[in-house]
């Protein structure tokens, strides 16, 4: 079998200025060429989603992740050369501005625990219907936290609470961003809710990742429905 890596130079739509809108530009990753070709042809239908390339490993899809710097990777779980949850932990390590969903027919709870600890931001399956993804790569872009109802139920099951300080470790205004990060909010929902700006969301959420050990907001959301904080958002 001949695995590729590709690029595109076309986009749907970027408007330019103070107010600009750009595109959630996306890297398709995987190993299957008529899964890559579907999901270029129903996403490419959303002006608000570019498809910025394709590759069909792991190891390519780190590579384009550096050239390109996609908004949100859709990444297959089983690939050859490198398999998606080693790509998913590279990626989010060396580039954790580009978030990851899990997109695959794998429904086994060492991959989607695998997937949820190397950073990805959403699990989702293959049958998920088009409207649905598109609306998760929207949401992962904005920092939300996108589970399958069944890949939540087993992450509950499987996932342990991390060995960290109890949750009085944080303060007050953490303990009320990591409740309203696990009910999927993004960054300008939870500033609007909280009236405060948008970057001081960020670096509530950096502090909240750091007290707690984890590497994404997910597995923050996990900690928060496990200690009784909130209850955890699926898509």
């Amino acid at each position: 079998m001949t695995f590729v890596s590709q690029t595109f130079d076309g986009c749907n739509w970027r408007e330019k200025g103070d107010n600009a809108r750009v595109a959630i530009r996306i890297l398709v990753v995987d190993d299957h060429s008529v899964v890559r070709q579907g999901l270029k042809m129903f996403l490419g239908l959303d002006p608000e989603l570019e498809i910025i390339g394709e590759a069909a490993d792991g190891a390519e899809a780190v590579k384009l992740a550096h050239e390109l710097h996609p908004d949100v990777v859709l990444m297959d779980m089983l690939m050859p050369v490198m398999d998606g949850i080693e790509a998913t932990r590279t990626i989010r390590q060396q580039l954790p501005d580009t978030e990851v969903i899990a997109l695959t027919s794998v429904l086994e709870d060492a991959a989607v625990v695998g997937a949820i600890k190397a950073g990805a931001i959403g699990y989702l399956l293959k049958d998920t219907q088009s409207d649905e993804l598109r609306r998760a790569i929207k949401a992962a872009a904005a920092g939300q936290v996108q589970l399958s109802p069944q890949a939540a139920a087993r992450l509950m099951r499987e996932v342990r609470t991390p060995e960290v300080p109890a949750p009085q470790a944080l303060t007050e205004r953490e303990n009320d961003v990591l409740r309203l990060l696990a009910r999927g909010k993004a960054n300008k929902e939870i500033a609007f809710e909280l009236i405060i700006g948008e970057k001081t969301v960020k670096t509530h959420v950096s502090n909240i990742l750091l007290k707690l050990g984890v590497q994404s907001r997910t597995q923050a959301a996990l900690y928060a429905a496990q200690n009784g904080l909130a209850e955890l958002s699926t898509s």
